[in-house]
């Protein structure tokens, strides 16, 4: 039991805020996959999820996290339908520049971003 003025303790973070938070880790020219931060995260099967907090994302957050820079797990921008959301998201990319081939992929090997150990989750 807390003594009556002990402060609350800080609420618990969200998984959406576990996301924002390590997609603000990937670092410019870099791209982490959907299933990869729901597995850095301890829900290995949660990309779905994954890609909800990021389209959930509130506009005054969109600068602060680099949504653009998840992926999915074959190299491409996974938008459906396609459309300027993806040409957007692909144009960010390129800028920071990340390739992508004739099919739109871009090569995992080169640009996947893997967090150091102790990177706090």
């Amino acid at each position: 039991m807390q003594p009556r003025n002990a402060p609350d303790p800080p609420p618990t973070p969200t998984f959406y805020d576990r996301v924002y938070a390590f997609v603000r880790e990937v670092p410019r020219g870099s791209v982490v996959t959907y299933g990869q931060v729901a597995l850095e995260l301890g829900a290995p099967s949660a990309a779905r999820a994954v890609g909800y907090a990021l389209h959930f994302l509130p506009k005054a957050a969109e600068q602060d996290v680099p949504w653009w820079r998840v992926i999915n797990a074959s190299g491409a921008i996974s938008f459906k339908g396609r459309g300027p959301e993806a040409d957007r998201q692909r144009s960010m990319l390129e800028q920071e520049g990340i390739v992508f081939d004739a099919a739109g992929h871009t090569d995992l090997r080169r640009f996947r971003w893997w967090p150091p150990a102790t990177l706090d989750r």
